[in-house]
């Protein structure tokens, strides 16, 4: 978008010539360098003053750290101690917490602090950077003034689920600080002069490939850098192997290990959620849920303008500049291909082709229950080519009624529309009903627990406590010695505990709870208590359920507490069963879950990992993720075609 075709081999072959600002019109020469990184670190400051002021943890953050809580306690990347469960969605999320965890012995929830603000903070300045290095090239040699200020990067800012995700203890952060590095990387890769260094080509490749280990999704941006680079000009072939082999390296090795390991071919999560179903319409109120409230089209639309504007008013300057004779013009056509590949065009279209591709995914699985979350990544992708813009300073001669003046002061006017709508914007309130959560199922998830905690910044397990049967559930506990199963009760400051058989082994038959909220009840209990939940994301029995047709985005998965009963081997009868359980309900649970295909997905992440186990596992991953049971215990015993047990008495 900012080079012109006949500028194409010239600058892959010459060194590109680096822009200059004259001393004219009293602007220095220091002055342009001056205001770019002054923008930069402006904006810096405004990111991290941002997002420490909304500072937060959320529940699902929580869930991360209690799998970096058993990776230090030696049990392994899981949820549950002896269950192989992958419950965290981005894995080098999970990783880097538990890296630095380990190296600063910090409490966790600070080090997921600290980690998500520098991640945050660092993203809009590798934006910026790339995208000044986009505009310095484009403006080589070309003789006028201009100035590269921050654009893009306020609109992200000023957008207030931007701050909220910088610190909530999940992968936002480090999201987008990998967008923001592959674009700074492929820049400087597409710039450079003469042929690329292979270190740089494999360097690349190395950072783009870990894109689907950032998040499963991320393999959308991932797969076309790395494309973009093989196919592109200037490479041998033994470069090209080498990159497929570094960019493959840690991705495709852990994928192998987590399909043994987990027997699943991609995160629980996702089968939790079944991110491969397709809920268009909920998309699309997703969508609106967060482009309506900040009047979002309008800055795309500035932004939008502006670029068109610069595109105009660089155009005549590079046609201006000083050129050398252009060769292979008539070189067939996949040769000239392959050199429009290395070009900054080139990869400002795949940032964009990557943000609408990232777009169209998160509409289609129906975006997400938290307001703005899933649609931060695309939106970043389509700020990062105008993160700054440049607003050219005309000369002193060329102040009047003509077209460089009137471009330059459209320029500026649309750049201060975005200044003043991001002021509006980052102090508007997106949804005022945010706490309570509404028909759309769309909640404002740091208000949401902001009000049910009663804490303005939850960043630690135990402000959790104050949240509804958090403090009972750990004195449910405390009472019941001999362990059991706690199920929640529309009270909140009581648990009804389903005793386990007689006779109790000493110390107790340990203590499972049962309950939505994966991340304050882990965070807030021993790593002895077994924490499941109905949804799926740590239960793969739920997890494995069909999914509910209208329920609740993020949450349409619930399995009835009866197999809980019947999988953790409770007491199954009343009393000790409470009223609102059926005891036949139950019975036909224990026997559902002899369905021999229910037994070996079981078996995949219970059962002693041997090395047998884990072949099994690799070879039937995809089979296992694809495997549904149905969560009305009768209906599942039709299905396996096993006997129904006879009614209990009373039942």
């Amino acid at each position: 978008m900012l080079s012109t075709s006949s500028d194409l081999d010239e600058d892959l072959d010459a060194p590109a010539r680096r822009a200059r600002p004259a001393h004219r019109d009293g602007v220095r020469p220091w002055v342009p360098t001056a205001v770019f990184s002054g923008g930069v670190a402006l904006t810096a400051l405004l990111m991290f003053w941002g997002a420490w002021e909304r500072r937060w943890i959320a529940d699902d953050g929580l869930i991360v750290l209690r799998t970096v809580r058993n990776l230090l306690a030696g049990n392994g990347p899981v949820f549950n101690a002896g269950d192989r469960v992958e419950a965290n969605t981005s894995t080098l999320w999970t990783y880097l917490v538990y890296a630095m965890g380990w190296l600063t012995g910090v409490r966790l929830e600070y080090v997921v602090l600290a980690t998500a603000l520098v991640l945050s903070t660092a993203a809009v300045v590798l934006a910026m950077l790339g995208t000044g290095r986009l505009y310095r090239w484009r403006l080589r040699g070309s003789g006028a003034t201009f100035l590269l200020v921050p654009a893009g990067m306020f609109v992200y800012i000023a957008v207030p689920p931007a701050r909220d995700f910088a610190t909530s203890g999940l992968e936002s952060g480090l999201v987008i600080c990998w967008i923001a590095l592959v674009w700074l990387l492929l820049m400087r890769w597409a710039t450079a002069p003469g042929v690329p260094s292979a270190p740089s080509v494999l360097a690349t490749a190395f950072v783009a490939g870990l894109g689907p280990l950032v998040r499963p999704e991320l393999a959308l941006l991932a797969l076309p850098a790395l494309l973009m680079l093989f196919l592109a000009a200037g490479l041998t072939w033994r470069v090209r192997i080498a990159m497929v082999a570094v960019a493959g390296a840690v991705p495709v090795a852990y994928q192998i290990w987590r399909m043994g390991y987990y027997g699943l071919p991609y995160p629980n999560t996702a089968v939790a959620k079944d991110a491969g179903g397709a809920k268009w319409a909920q998309g699309f109120e997703y969508l609106g849920n967060l482009v309506s409230p900040y009047l979002l089209w309008l800055p795309l639309l500035f932004l939008l303008l502006g670029a068109v504007l610069a595109w105009r008013s660089l155009t005549p300057l590079a046609a201006g500049a000083p050129k050398r004779e252009i060769r292979h013009t008539e070189a067939p056509f996949v040769v000239r291909a392959q050199r429009a590949l290395r070009t900054p065009s080139a990869v400002v279209v795949f940032m964009l082709g990557a943000g609408l591709l990232l777009t169209l995914y998160a509409l289609r699985v129906g975006g997400d229950f938290m307001h703005g979350r899933v649609l931060l990544p695309p939106l970043f992708c389509l700020l990062v080519p105008v993160a700054v813009i440049p607003l050219r300073l005309p000369a002193r001669a060329e102040i009047g009624r003509n077209r460089t003046t009137a471009v330059a002061g459209a320029a500026g006017a649309l750049w201060l529309g975005v200044v003043v709508w991001s002021a509006i914007a980052a102090n508007t309130t997106g949804m005022p009903e945010g706490a309570v959560v509404g028909r759309s199922g769309i909640v404002d998830e740091r208000a949401f627990y902001a009000l049910n905690t009663g804490h303005l910044h939850p960043v630690r397990a135990e402000d959790y406590l104050d949240y509804p049967r958090m403090r009972a559930m750990v004195e449910a506990i405390s009472n019941t010695p001999d362990g059991g199963l706690l199920l929640p009760t529309p009270s909140f400051d009581a648990w009804d505990v389903v005793p386990p058989p007689e006779p109790v082994p000493p110390g107790g038959a340990g203590h499972t709870v049962y309950f939505l909220n994966l991340g304050m009840t882990s965070m807030n209990v021993g790593l002895d208590v077994q924490v499941l939940d109905q949804m799926g994301l740590a239960y793969p029995l739920a997890a494995h359920t069909e999914r509910l047709e209208d329920g609740r985005i993020g949450h349409d998965k619930l399995l009835y507490s009866d197999w809980v009963v019947a999988d953790t081997g409770m007491v199954d009868v009343h009393p000790w069963l409470p009223a609102y359980l059926d005891e036949d309900w139950v019975a036909q649970a224990q026997v559902a879950l002899t369905c021999p295909q229910t037994q070996e997905l079981l078996a995949s992440s219970r059962a002693e990992l041997t090395w047998p186990l884990f072949k099994r596992n690799l070879r039937n991953s995809f089979e296992y993720a694809d495997y549904r049971l149905d969560r009305v215990p009768k209906y599942e015993i039709q299905r396996c075609g096993l006997e129904l047990p006879p009614p209990r008495d009373g039942g």
